[in-house]
């Protein structure tokens, strides 16, 4: 390998300006609207994987959202690029504290430069991971055009005059199934092909993904090649075997929940009825996956009789992990180690900037000591190659066109 291939992340996050709702909200919703704030923070604490959270005027000055009954500040935790890993706390933050690349696309796009990445999908903030914040208000006719007004920010301003490089990821309406398959093709119009989704909706309150009551968005998305992405967290509820056991057990079993979440797909019969249909796994890494796939297959063939699986799901569920499933990593060696189980085709990179977990500034290095060994093909699947092609994004198509002519050639030779 002569050169790292540039970087697609397909897992980062964007803390939103304090103008998104006042320019992108309809004029006649913005009095029940999110509202920015600079207050200070008394207590902040996350206990029982709930934050713990109080004004106090003369705390620490801190960058807020309110909206109806929620305050909702911006942690250092969570812009955390630009800091030691000590200082990596849960205080709170100012927008001025933050590095400009947090909330500034342009200033984006330059940390990205120097972080060897060409292309960045972002997960919301504020919104939480996949629209929770919106989908908990009580005035849901507000909480639509919050919804699409972020939508609207995220298309045309934050990605805009990207050039590609930023990729948009929006927010479908949780509560209303209608709503939300009207958000997809409204977006899905403009180009946009992904949405953000809940890796296990019960937790939220909503239907599961077994009851067919999301048949209808599963459906349009396939229909228009809309990648569901689905955010460790996105559940408002993280793993921990203890109620009071510190957060880096939470951190350590994060993707406990990606892994549920899979099996749970797998066995639901939904991409057996949708077999386009995309799904992808964000901050989950994938050392956990060749086992999970193991322990489906084995369960599809000694208990699918009396497990409710024998005419749901006709092959063996790696069957639609292989076909349909992405997964990303960033810091993963075992799951380098096991990738021809991983899946060469699944695998897709992610740099997390600018959460606490993110390889930024020394993502290249990283990539690099993870990859070494492997072939240049892999190399260039695993950095971009897949992700491009889980996202049909308009990149790399000279170097696939060339590649595919000379495999043609190759078949007429052989």
């Amino acid at each position: 390998m002569t050169e790292l291939p540039r970087i697609v992340s397909v897992d980062d996050h964007v803390i939103e300006p304090a103008h998104l709702f006042e320019t992108w909200l309809p004029a006649r919703y913005r009095d029940g609207g999110p509202k920015p704030l600079t207050e200070g923070i008394g207590e902040l604490a996350y206990v029982g994987g709930k934050y713990r959270i109080t004004m106090d005027p003369g705390g620490p000055p801190t960058d807020w959202w309110i909206y109806e009954d929620l305050a909702f500040p911006y942690k250092r935790n969570i812009a955390a690029v630009g800091f030691d890993r000590d200082e990596m706390t849960l205080e709170g933050i100012t927008r001025a504290e933050m590095r400009r690349g947090c909330w500034d696309p342009v200033a984006r796009l330059a940390d990205m430069d120097l972080n060897h990445v060409e292309a960045s999908l972002c997960f919301p903030t504020f919104p939480r991971f996949c629209g929770q914040t919106f989908a908990e208000a009580r005035d849901k006719e507000v909480a639509l055009a919050c919804v699409r007004a972020y939508n609207d920010w995220m298309v045309e301003e934050w990605c805009g005059d990207s050039g590609g490089r930023l990729i948009p990821l929006c927010l479908i309406p949780l509560w209303d199934i209608g709503l939300a398959v009207a958000e997809i093709r409204r977006n899905a119009e403009r180009g946009v092909r992904a949405v953000t989704f809940s890796e296990i909706p019960p937790y939220l309150g909503l239907p599961s993904i077994h009851s067919g009551y999301w048949d209808p968005f599963f459906a349009v998305c396939e229909e228009t090649g809309t990648v569901v992405n689905m955010h460790i967290g996105s559940s408002s509820q993280m793993p921990a075997a203890s109620p009071d056991a510190p957060p880096a057990v939470q951190a350590s079993l994060s993707f406990n929940n990606a892994m549920a979440s899979m099996t749970d797909f797998l066995f639901s019969g939904v991409l057996v009825r949708f077999p386009r249909l995309k799904l992808a796994y964000s901050e989950g890494q994938m050392g956990w996956i060749p086992y999970a796939l193991e322990r489906a297959d084995d369960g599809w063939r000694e208990h699918r009789a009396w497990g409710g699986v024998k005419d749901l799901v006709p092959e063996p569920p790696s069957t639609y992990y292989y076909r349909q499933i992405y997964c990303c990593f960033f810091r993963d060696k075992h799951g380098i180690a096991s990738l021809d189980a991983v899946g060469r085709d699944n695998a897709t990179f992610e740099t997390d900037y600018p959460h606490v977990d993110s390889t930024f500034p020394h993502t290249k290095e990283v990539a690099l000591d993870h990859v070494k060994g492997l072939d240049d093909e892999t190399v260039y699947k695993l950095m971009r190659g897949n992700a491009i092609r889980m996202l049909g994004l308009d990149l790399d198509q000279d170097r696939d066109r060339d590649r595919d002519r000379d495999r043609d050639r190759d078949r007429r030779w052989s």
